[in-house]
């Protein structure tokens, strides 16, 4: 109303001024006219500034006893969950763990957080608040270590609709177990489970579940790991009872994750494998060159050795066989036996060796002259002492002559002190296929005494029985 009047009169005074003077009693226009243009010309007052009620009288936290879950003693007050995950930072085999962090979610409506609005939106606000309302006691299930983050104030959001539904978000980091088998390692696939639940609520107070179901659950599609392939995320949900408290709602957060193999191949598979076949190089080395044969067979095995030292460090230690267990045992014992080998080699040639000094001596004692029946004869000189044991081994297929009298007379007339310098040996050769088959058996013998049976059999046997269980390997376990 009293706008009205001093606009009314200042319109008066603009007529009389329009005429060309002023009533005495209009002596106040001046000063009426100069307020009322200083009022059209004044800023409007800062909103800001201008004192308004507290957030806590405007949501009534100080009227309520927050201390109690929405709607005591009645139903279960159900918290709906949405999860999601910006990264899946590293999977420790040792410690059996992963570490994650997500933003967690839950909304639940709780009446007494009620507001009027005539604009019908929602309130936000950071944590101070969170320490003086109620809210779902959810844990992770399972977990090491986990922290909300405070960079650069604590990351935790909480949003009021004036209906009273509430949204509570924050952004955590978890390390939580993981049972892993590693029978198949390192053509493992693993799955883990982050695992949520209210601590002191059983489902009778408080019903958690996740809010819109499968879609509740949502992924970066960037999240890599080094050594995994994350194959798929998805949620479950299930009771989990303890005898002393009772049931309670659990959530879980399910993952599958596939190691990549070609890390563990260039570092495991392939030196391993190198190792088993420079072991049988020592086949093609002269069974007389001890020090040569000694040294690859011990270089081999310490390798192995240090290859299966450096895979175990970096595992747990399991009281069963893992796959890599099997491939790097079995190549151990393949370069093991390749020492072993050689070992029977080398003790076999020193028996053989041995056997053919003492025919040599045994033969250097006797002097006789053996005089075969021949169709065609021919006389092979062996002075005393130079006849090896593979040359006394030719004659044994040789039938005995009966000496002439002229020739037994010589060998009578001869004393005991005096020998003979070299014997006589009278060879027939029936035919050529007779010397043929001679030629054949002295270059077999030849073979023999430079390298031995065992290692012309091991040169076949340990390659096909390692390609063998490759084979075998890779088609169970791939």
């Amino acid at each position: 109303m009293a706008v009205m009047f001093l606009f009314h009169q200042t319109l008066v005074c603009l007529q009389a001024l329009s005429r060309g003077g002023l009533d005495s009693d209009m002596i106040f226009c001046p000063s009426l006219l100069f307020y009322f243009l200083s009022a059209l010309t004044k800023k409007p007052p800062d909103v800001t500034k201008s004192r308004k009620p507290k957030t806590e009288n405007l949501l009534k936290v100080d009227d309520h006893d927050f201390t109690m879950r929405p709607a005591f003693g009645g139903p279960a007050i159900p918290v709906g969950v949405d999860v999601q995950v910006e990264s899946l930072d590293s999977i420790s085999e040792v410690d059996m763990d992963f570490t994650m962090t997500l933003y967690l979610r839950h909304y639940w409506k709780d009446e007494r957080l009620s507001f009027t609005s005539s604009t019908n939106k929602s309130m936000t606000f950071d944590g101070r608040l969170v320490k003086k309302i109620w809210v779902p006691d959810v844990f992770f299930v399972h977990s090491k270590r986990s922290f909300i983050h405070d960079t650069t104030t604590e990351n935790i959001m909480l949003r009021v609709f004036p209906d009273g539904h509430v949204l509570y978000s924050l952004r955590v980091t978890v390390t939580a177990a993981c049972n892993m088998d590693f029978s198949r390692f390192p053509l493992d696939s693993q799955t883990c489970s982050l695992e949520l639940e209210s601590y002191a609520y059983t489902d009778e107070d408080l019903m958690l579940y996740w809010k819109s179901g499968d879609e509740s659950l949502s992924t970066d599609d960037r999240i890599s790991l080094s050594q995994f392939l994350i194959q798929k995320f998805h949620t479950t949900s299930r009771l989990a009872f303890y005898s002393s408290t009772g049931w309670y709602n659990r959530l879980y957060i399910n993952f599958t994750l596939r190691r990549h193999i070609f890390f563990f191949l260039l570092q495991t598979y392939f030196p391993a494998t190198l190792m088993v076949m420079l072991s049988w190089v020592s086949f093609w080395i002269d069974r007389r060159a001890v020090p040569a044969r000694v040294s690859l067979g011990i270089t081999t095995v310490l390798t192995m050795s240090t290859i299966i030292t450096g895979v175990n460090a970096s595992m747990p230690r399991v009281s069963y066989i893992k796959a890599v267990d099997i491939y790097l045992w079995v190549s151990f014992v393949f370069v093991f036996l390749s020492v072993l080998e050689y070992a029977a080699v080398n003790y076999l040639s020193t028996v053989q060796d041995r056997r053919e000094r003492k025919m040599r001596e045994r033969a250097r004692s006797q002097s006789l002259a053996c005089t075969c029946g021949i169709s065609h004869t021919r006389t092979m000189t062996m002075l005393d002492g130079t006849y090896s044991e593979a040359d006394t081994n030719s004659l044994a297929g040789y039938t005995e002559d009966p000496m002439g009298p002229e020739e037994e007379q010589e060998m009578r007339g001869v004393s005991v002190s005096e020998k003979p310098e070299h014997m006589v040996v009278h060879l027939s050769v029936s035919s050529e296929s007779t010397a043929t088959k001679k030629k054949r058996s002295l270059r077999a013998l030849n073979i023999m005494q430079n390298t031995h049976a065992i290692d012309k059999y091991s040169r076949m046997f340990f390659p096909g029985s390692y390609i063998f269980f490759n084979l075998i390997y890779w088609s169970v376990y791939c």
